[in-house]
């Protein structure tokens, strides 16, 4: 239908501005057709208005409350000239370079409408499972090569393999969606933006492993996330797309919203479920797996919200089609989210291989500030710096791991020449030190060290002897930590220590061993 407006409602683009915009559009113009739909991703554009037209959508950004008027006496209802018009938002480079699959109708769809969703595609992937059944379901993602999306990156069908292997019932279905790392947002934008497409892939994960119930547990932060995700699940149970017969397959499954309080290390799968169990999130020491005692004591697929959001795009189009992007043992397509000291800073969908220069320089375009890129942080508050001679390192969990960095969530903050970089390190330690769950020692008493280690670094004080110990505590907690909020801790603050000496007074890692 011509005519239709579209207004990101989107926590991004309503803390710019958003509801404001629409507000003052249906006051200017009451009969507007005017939909909500999730951002598309382009946050130096946001808001970034829509009209439906014959020629397809028209955008206009960034739009304010106060160009409303100016824009429907431009004719914005027809996609009208204007100084705003940006023309087809599909033919900006940003979006034009994209493999948009997981993120396919975000910005395009009604949220909250499962109509609009399915005649997007939605609920094709979960048709094609009932007719392939659990077996073949389940070697269908095995067969595309999806990994977890959340950091560790292991391969998505093989954790369902075991869990649908593991005697005991009930199963279960966990999301984390407790998205805390700085500078990512994807989760949220999926949770905000199409929210049926998470559901649709839990309940394929169900199915295939035989799980009758699942939990998404999202940040209290996220209260637009939460609100979509209640809204969706409850559409979808008065739709009979959740509950006990789903699309009269005979099958079971309904979900769950689980709210977190906002604590960093609930992030870690076995804090995770002891904080859906009404306990303080503290880490589990494995084995056992989750997959064979998870969540209640039962067997549980534990999984990234876009692992999940995944697999129905994976189901629809096959496991062949997925797999045939993206390079080595990286195969789809990752959600990069661009941020920090950014000129286009946004989530770009692409498959593996893109190389990090060409995602600062090329696609986000260097930095806000206008001055020279130092460091780029890639993988969350955990992960290393890298310096511009690591630029050519292509995304993907192999190189960056062969070059000490982690893809994690798939976040690149970007930092300026005026960058401190012994302070990020210092900050590093602070940040595992406040968010420790307290229960191993080298995480809860080395990252308090390593705080009062790096204040006499920056201090002056016996600096070489003070970087030694410095080294020596990171390995003391990279290998001797429970998990991860301490084992990782170190990838930041050694990376700044090895390509940034002249930060800490002295030289590089290696001249000085030497």
């Amino acid at each position: 239908m011509t005519g239709r407006i579209f207004v990101p409602g989107d926590a991004a683009a309503v803390a710019v501005g958003a509801d404001e915009v629409a507000a003052a559009l249906l006051r200017e113009a009451p009969d507007l057709s005017l939909v909500r739909t999730g951002s598309r991703g382009l946050f130096w554009l946001e808001p970034l208005i829509e009209v439906q037209t014959p020629a397809g959508r028209i955008g206009y950004g960034p739009v304010t409350a106060a160009d409303v008027p100016g824009l429907l006496a431009a004719g914005l209802r027809d996609g009208g000239a204007h100084p705003l018009r940006l023309g087809r938002p599909e033919e900006l480079p940003f979006l034009r370079r994209q493999t948009r699959l997981t993120f396919a109708r975000c910005g395009i769809v009604d949220p909250r409408c499962l109509d609009d969703y399915r005649a997007h595609g939605g609920y094709a992937g979960l048709a094609r499972a009932v007719s392939l059944g659990p077996a073949a379901t389940l070697e269908e993602v095995v067969q595309s090569g999806l990994r977890g999306r959340g950091g560790a990156g292991f391969p998505t069908g093989i954790k369902w393999r075991t869990v649908a292997a593991a005697p005991g019932a009930p199963k279960f279905i966990v999301c984390n969606a407790d998205e805390g790392d700085s500078g990512t947002f994807s989760d949220r934008m999926i949770m905000e933006g199409d929210p049926f497409v998470l559901i649709e892939g839990m309940t394929i994960a169900g199915f295939a492993v035989g799980a009758t119930r699942g939990y998404i547990y999202v940040r209290s932060e996220y209260p637009h996330a939460i609100a979509a995700l209640n809204d969706a699940i409850a559409i979808a149970r008065a739709t009979g797309w959740l509950g006990t017969n789903i699309a009269d397959s005979g099958f079971a499954f309904d979900i769950e919203v689980r709210v977190g309080a906002g604590a960093y290390v609930c992030g870690e799968e076995t804090a995770l479920l002891d904080s859906i169990e009404g306990r303080r999130g503290q880490v589990r020491a494995k084995p056992p797996l989750p997959a064979h005692v998870g969540l209640f004591g039962q067997p549980t697929v534990i999984n990234n919200v876009i692992s999940l959001a995944t697999v129905p795009v994976i189901l629809a189009e096959g496991a062949a089609r997925y797999r045939d992007l993206g390079m080595g043992r990286s195969r789809g397509t990752m959600p990069i989210q661009l941020a920090g000291n950014v000129r286009h800073g946004g989530l770009f969908e692409a498959a593996f291989g893109v190389t990090l220069g060409e995602l600062v320089d090329d696609i986000g375009g260097g930095t806000a500030s206008g001055r020279k890129v130092r460091a780029v942080q890639v993988g969350g508050p955990l992960g290393a710096y890298f310096p511009r001679a690591l630029f050519a390192t292509p995304f993907d969990y192999e190189a960056f791991a062969a070059a000490d960095g982690l893809i994690g969530h798939g976040g690149v903050v970007v930092f300026d020449d005026t960058v401190d970089m012994a302070e990020q390190a210092r900050f590093a330690m602070e940040f595992c030190a406040i968010e420790s769950c307290g229960k191993c020692t080298p995480c809860r008493l080395g990252s308090t060290r390593g705080v009062e280690v790096m204040a006499r670094i920056m201090r002056g004080e016996h600096v070489a002897a003070n970087r030694a110990l410095l080294v020596d505590l990171c390995e003391t907690m990279k290998f001797g930590s429970l998990c991860a909020l301490g084992g990782f801790t170190p990838y930041p603050v050694i990376s700044a220590l090895t390509h940034f000496p002249e930060d800490f007074a002295g030289p590089p890692l290696h001249a000085a061993a030497a």
